[in-house]
């Protein structure tokens, strides 16, 4: 018989057994729709760590400080402070690699507006930051060199700051206070959105860095430094070259780095490493629904032989070779399989955009997975209707007509 055939004669066996049928399905169904949501759900969350990554910046390098000692006792990462302008100095002028360089003093304080109050993060930057974040300004402009040598106190405000400062109207050319200061508005931010951690990048005021050193922080040391190359094929020779620059600043010959080197690479391959692996987690428990599908499939199609094994001997004294019966079964189980496979799909693919919408989780279907959903449905009605088919060909035509 051909393939055609085949098909006809396995939906046929079907459809005399609607309900049986969908009951034997179920549990692909089940299965593979539950995949697919999951699934969904992981890449979804894949690619939106990515787009929160790539929003940090262009090729960015970030340089902190080390950990430091206090009585035998690890104060912990960043606790050292030893970086310095001197060493943002070195890295601009000494740098082959590095397109772009700043510090970050980082403040926290209130800052106050026409409409009230509002308490922030103050990032006392360069004008490269602004490079190396890849951030534009959707009003105004931003602070120039000028500025920074000048130290002069003005502002770019982010998109959250400047709604609950000035909500309705654009700010630039107007002032706020930063303690005891008044500070002119320059610009404002675009909007970028939250961080992969969740928190909310345009909740931040940027001041150039020497204002910062002198009016707010009062510090000698700079807690961040930040970096760019001009591509990305640059930027694991600019990891290398800054690190020997730093050790040259630090004068550190034997002992390990005080300070930390790290870029957007580390972080997109912990993250997207870290939601692999949910992703596989939460698949492999939904993939438990098809294991028991597959099981049903099984005991439906032995006791289908044992209905019918009557039909099976009248087939064989016309002259069906047992292989034929073999072949018959196993597309049965295996039309099951797939049915119940593009039912699931359907199931998966509404229930991960109704998840999206209701939750507002970002889900992200590959057309890949709807194919290997379909085909591993297809490979459980294989594996399990092998045994009942084989079962069904090895019947002795005789005692099968005598079958009652």
């Amino acid at each position: 018989m051909n393939a055609k055939t085949l098909v006809k004669l396995a939906t046929q066996a079907i459809r005399k057994n609607k309900m049986r049928a969908a009951l034997t399905m179920l549990g692909i169904i089940i299965g593979v729709a539950a995949v697919i949501v999951m699934v969904a759900v992981g890449y979804g969350a894949r690619s939106r760590i990515q787009e929160q990554i790539n929003n940090l910046g262009t090729n960015m390098i970030v340089i902190t400080p080390g950990a430091a000692q206090a009585s035998g006792v690890s104060q912990g990462a960043q606790a050292f402070p030893n970086l310095s302008l001197k060493d943002v100095d070195k890295i601009r002028s000494q740098s082959q690699y590095v397109a772009a360089v700043s510090p970050v003093i980082v403040s926290r304080t209130v800052v106050i507006g026409p409409a009230g109050n509002w308490r922030t993060t103050i990032n006392g930057v360069d004008t490269d930051y602004q490079t190396i974040r890849d951030w534009q300004t959707a009003t105004g402009d931003f602070f120039s060199a000028d500025d920074v040598r000048s130290n002069r106190k003005v502002v770019v405000l982010g998109n959250t700051v400047a709604q609950n400062l000035f909500p309705g109207q654009d700010p630039t050319g107007t002032e706020i206070q930063i303690r005891n200061s008044v500070f002119k508005v320059t610009g404002v931010l675009a909007p970028k959105g939250q961080t992969a951690s969740g928190s909310d990048s345009d909740d931040v005021v940027l001041i150039p860095y020497t204002t910062a050193a002198t009016t707010l922080s009062g510090r000698t040391f700079i807690p961040q430094i930040l970096a760019s190359t001009a591509n990305e094929q640059d930027i694991a020779a600019a990891q290398d070259e800054i690190r020997t620059l730093l050790r040259e600043s630090h004068k550190i010959v034997d002992q390990g780095d005080d300070f930390t080197v790290k870029n957007q690479a580390d972080l997109a391959t912990a993250a997207a490493s870290s939601t692999q692996v949910m992703t596989l987690l939460l698949a492999a428990i939904a993939s438990i629904s098809l294991l028991v599908g597959g099981i049903g499939i099984m005991n439906i199609m032995l006791v289908s032989v044992t209905e019918r094994t009557r039909e099976i001997g009248i087939r064989m004294a016309i002259g069906a070779r047992g292989s034929d019966v073999l072949i018959q079964f196993l597309v049965e189980s295996i039309v099951m399989g797939v049915l119940g496979g593009l039912a699931g799909l359907a199931i998966g693919v509404a229930g991960a955009k109704i998840l999206g919408h209701f939750t507002g989780w970002e889900t992200s279907i590959s057309p890949l997975i709807m194919l290997v959903a379909v085909g591993f449905s297809g490979a459980v009605g294989v594996f399990f209707g092998y045994y009942p088919a084989r079962k069904a060909a090895a019947l002795n035509p005789i005692e099968a007509l005598r079958y009652e």
